[in-house]
């Protein structure tokens, strides 16, 4: 692994990173200082030449969606911080804000100052207890030494940030059901356009970033956009927390440039596959990304390079399998999560999502048809790109990729009536036997005449 000063996550090994005295003598709140003695307009500039994309899944350019809120509306500007991290795989954003909390707190006072903001919310996922308390106590230091409020340092410049604790829903992690469970009201995406930035929050033009993408921000104002444009690859710049899980030696959070190849990432910083395994397959961005297989091993990490790949960098959270993992099993996993996510509100994912659930646990309860496969691969064509928000998309990835990297896992699943990769009891062997080692299904263990009801197997 190349040397690598760490940016975000430098402050990690110090006990005193939390309160506000351990962060200003690390150097913390410099960058606000900066930014307060530029022009707003300059700030975005600053931003826009860093290359700075958003670190939430979509990868869009943070600058240039700055710069699309209008100044000529007549109402209020907001700014909301998007701490409701659900994704399966994904913890970077909890550890940022434990870990370091006014470094989230400055990059979002200097996005404010930028947009001409004068109230900024968080939205915190209501499971996040502990980082939850982490937060709302740097904001009161932060109220209490000047750096939010009346005029703040001097500048004329006022604002609150206000913590709003959610109530656990995945699906408001998307950004326009966040903006209803703000408004309390159900948190349900709404249709597009308009955009937040034109008609958010209270129907205000509204700013929306993940955590880590404001984190960046007081970094680049201090340093300069040159400086972060060095660090990554291509239109990747700067820095970026992996959140790598699964069957690797030493699971965590990992700061690397974007860029950096997935074979260092899972090899280099996670230390190998656990038990001297190999590697089976992985996602780059979390569960609601493609699965990429040992050939994409030495794929860049950057948002065009996993792109180009087949695949999203999403969250950059690695969930590493190895040989002894079974796909379908894990794929039902991350069915059945967003299934149960679902908000319900557009027939595609609603009806789509539970019904692959069904399918793929009827495969790995041992009673799949060969026809099955392709029944999985027509329903995801029927729900992508059919629904407000993105999670219908994000079900289909997992089910579309496995199937095209390991059709033979499936098929193995039908065929032994059973997960290949588990040891079968003896009287599924049996029942495999009689039938001729094709098809050892519950049906066959159970006594003849007997009725299966369909709830029974897919429960």
């Amino acid at each position: 692994m190349a040397e690598f000063e760490p940016v975000l996550t430098a402050r990690w090994g110090d006990p005193e990173a939390t309160t506000i005295d351990g962060y200003e003598r690390t150097g913390g709140y410099r960058g606000l200082r900066k930014a307060l003695s530029m022009d707003p307009s300059a700030v975005i500039e600053e931003v826009k030449s860093s290359g700075l994309r958003g670190r939430g899944g979509a990868g869009f350019p943070t600058g240039t969606k700055w710069s699309f809120i209008p100044q000529d509306t007549g109402k209020p500007v907001y700014v909301v911080v998007n701490f409701d991290e659900s994704e399966p795989g994904t913890f970077n954003n909890r550890e940022l804000v434990e870990r370091d909390p006014h470094q989230l707190i400055e990059g979002t006072i200097i996005c404010a100052y930028a947009v001409r903001c004068q109230t900024a919310f968080v939205y915190c996922r209501g499971e996040f207890v502990w980082p939850g308390t982490v937060l709302e106590r740097a904001i009161a230091e932060a109220y209490d030494r000047g750096y939010v409020g009346k005029d703040i340092l001097g500048s004329g410049f006022d604002l609150d940030v206000v913590l709003h604790r959610g109530a656990g829903a995945y699906i408001c992690g998307e950004e326009t059901a966040l903006l209803e469970s703000l408004e309390g009201y159900r948190g349900q995406p709404r249709l597009r356009p308009p955009f937040p930035a034109v008609e958010g929050l209270y129907r205000s033009p509204t700013v929306i970033n993940n955590v880590e993408t404001l984190s960046n921000v007081p970094h680049i104002i201090d340093r300069g956009h040159q400086w972060y444009a060095s660090i990554g690859v291509g239109k990747s710049t700067g820095s970026g927390i992996f959140s790598i899980s699964g069957k690797v030696n030493r699971p965590g959070n990992y700061e690397a440039p974007m860029g950096t190849t997935a074979r260092e990432l899972i090899e280099g910083y996670a230390g190998g596959i656990r038990d001297g395994k190999r590697l089976k397959a992985f996602t780059p961005g979390g569960s609601s990304t493609p699965f990429l297989t040992p050939d994409h091993l030495d794929v860049q990490m950057g948002f065009d390079e996993v792109q180009a790949a087949g695949s999203l960098l999403g969250t950059k959270a690695m969930i590493v399998l190895d040989e002894t993992d079974c796909v379908v099993d894990a794929v039902l996993r991350f069915t059945q999560f967003y299934a149960h996510e679902s908000c319900g509100k557009c027939t595609p994912c609603r009806e789509g999502t539970w019904w692959m659930t069904r399918v793929l646990r009827r495969m790995e309860h041992g009673r799949g048809r060969m026809e099955d496969i392709d029944l999985m691969q027509d329903v995801g064509q029927n729900m992508l790109f059919k629904s407000f928000c993105a999670l219908a998309d994000g079900a289909v990835s997992p089910i579309d990729s496995s199937i095209k990297y390991f059709r033979d896992e499936y098929e193995e699943h039908v065929r032994l009536g059973r997960c290949p990769l588990r040891e079968a009891s003896p009287r599924l062997e049996a029942a495999s036997a009689r039938s001729g080692g094709t098809r050892g299904t519950l049906a066959q263990v159970l006594p003849e005449g007997t009725e299966i009801e369909l709830g029974e197997v897919l429960g």
